[in-house]
């Protein structure tokens, strides 16, 4: 007898826990992480309170509470939270509450601060994912016959890398017909290409950093002239923790550094021209307020290495499909050529998407001018382009296409002019295709390991 009242006892303690767990859709997920605070995020399924514990690892009896948010349907039930008042380079596992309930993972969720170290050391060796490309099948939605996405193991694949941090290069989401015309077709998108179980663990083990593109913004290949832009945008700062966007500006631009790297995330949609516009000359697809901070900002920047993170390939030769020598924004892609060759730009990367293949291409004129790069890694589980050896892209380095779904790690590592970038590639199985390194252009030291103190003449 005491046995079964020890096993209802039980079974009445845990079900609480079972049914607020029912209650959440997805996540949670890490967003942006800084020195001192970060943003974690969850969504549930109906109208619940969120909140989250934190604690030093290692020491259970530092733990925390952040303030509660009450997640509501306008809002795609999505809680995001600040927690702040962390310490840098310090490690934290935390845990997620529901209705004050304690919701259980079968894998530990940690996050870990950004370390200082300008002035006092040597940058760290850190590593990040990038791709692009995250169709996720819908057969109610989609278009009759084979489906476009598949091999959803690759998102599990790459948080068994525990990169640092990812960053999503726009068509994260594949909005189908008539979806973009409405803010709850927008949110139903999200929501149901977020909540595949694949998923789950790379958005509570990693931090997550993404742009926009066509497929998250509207219509294939939609453009400024898109009516419903802004909700798009509002939509798309609903599921990603992102920083806030850069001030002044009206797109999903915005910025982040780690270590000695900067990034630059650009919206290649909200101001461009439409690809089929004709009367216009030059075209632009960045925009004029946009272009203007992107070059202020890269000049200001004491990073050693300036990643551009955009849509779309930039270097790419070919006037085909989304690269920017075609549809007439050639003017515009030489114009950003010419003003990192003026400044002497160095270690300037431009990572890309969008092509459903991967290549990486290099603008090399000679010791008189910085060498550009442009990393394109896509698809992660949309369609691969299985055409693209023909594509006629004179920048191309041989042997760096890759025609199947892919993701790649970026490893900044070393110091001083051994510093360098090694990508390694691996299929959706997490298996490595091939790596490259990109050596730095010149050893740059922008802040000193120690303030070197003047000593005052003797009088």
């Amino acid at each position: 007898m005491k046995k079964i009242l020890f096993i209802l006892g039980f079974l009445a303690a845990i079900n609480p826990t079972i049914a607020q767990k029912k209650l959440l859709q997805s996540g949670p997920m890490i967003g942006r992480v800084n020195k001192t605070d970060i943003k974690l995020w969850a969504q549930t399924k109906k109208p619940a309170t969120v909140q989250f514990a934190y604690w030093e690892a290692g020491n259970p009896d530092s733990k925390m509470f952040s303030a509660k948010v009450k997640t509501k349907k306008a809002d795609g039930y999505t809680a995001h939270i600040l927690i702040d008042g962390l310490k840098p380079g310090t490690t934290y596992n935390y845990q997620l509450y529901i209705n004050s309930k304690k919701i259980r993972f079968d894998y530990p969720t940690q996050f870990t601060t950004q370390e200082v170290w300008a002035y006092h050391h040597a940058p760290s060796d850190f590593k990040f994912a990038f791709g692009s490309g995250a169709y996720i099948n819908d057969p109610v939605f989609d278009r009759a016959g084979r489906p476009y996405g598949g091999q959803y193991e690759i998102y599990q694949n790459i948080a068994y890398k525990k990169p640092d941090f990812m960053i999503w290069d726009g068509d994260n989401i594949y909005l189908r017909q008539n979806e973009w015309d409405s803010k709850s077709g927008m949110i139903y998108r999200y929501t149901h290409d977020w909540s595949i179980p694949e998923k789950q663990q790379l958005f509570a083990t990693v931090p997550h950093y993404a742009i926009l593109d066509d497929h998250d913004f509207g219509p294939n290949d939609s453009d400024g002239s898109f009516w419903n832009k802004d909700t798009a945008i509002e939509v798309f700062d609903l599921f990603w923790a992102n920083p806030k966007h850069v001030s002044g500006l009206k797109s999903a631009t915005s910025q982040f550094s780690y270590n000695d790297a900067e990034f630059f995330l650009l919206d290649n949609r909200y101001y461009r021209d439409p690809n089929t516009l004709t009367s216009k000359d030059p075209k632009t697809i960045l925009g004029k307020e946009q272009l203007d901070w992107l070059k202020k900002a890269l000049v200001f920047s004491k990073a050693r290495f300036k990643f551009i993170v955009m849509g779309g390939q930039f270097l790419n030769t070919a006037r085909n499909f989304e690269t920017y020598s075609n549809h007439g924004f050639d003017k515009e892609r030489l114009d950003i050529i010419d003003f990192i060759y003026k400044e002497k730009l160095k270690n300037v990367i431009f990572l890309t998407g969008d092509r459903h293949m991967t290549e990486i291409s290099l603008l090399d004129n000679g010791n008189r001018f910085p060498k550009i790069w442009d990393v394109t890694v896509s698809p992660f589980t949309s369609g691969p382009n299985t055409h693209a050896e023909n594509e006629p892209n004179r920048l191309r380095i041989p042997g760096t296409l890759i025609e199947e779904r892919n993701f790649a790690i970026f490893n900044i590592v070393g110091k001083g002019k051994d510093r360098h970038i090694k990508i390694d590639f691996y299929n959706q199985k997490g298996n490595l295709i091939k790596s490259f390194t990109i050596n730095q252009d010149v050893d740059y030291q922008p802040y000193p390991q120690r303030h070197k103190h003047i000593k005052k003449s003797k009088k």
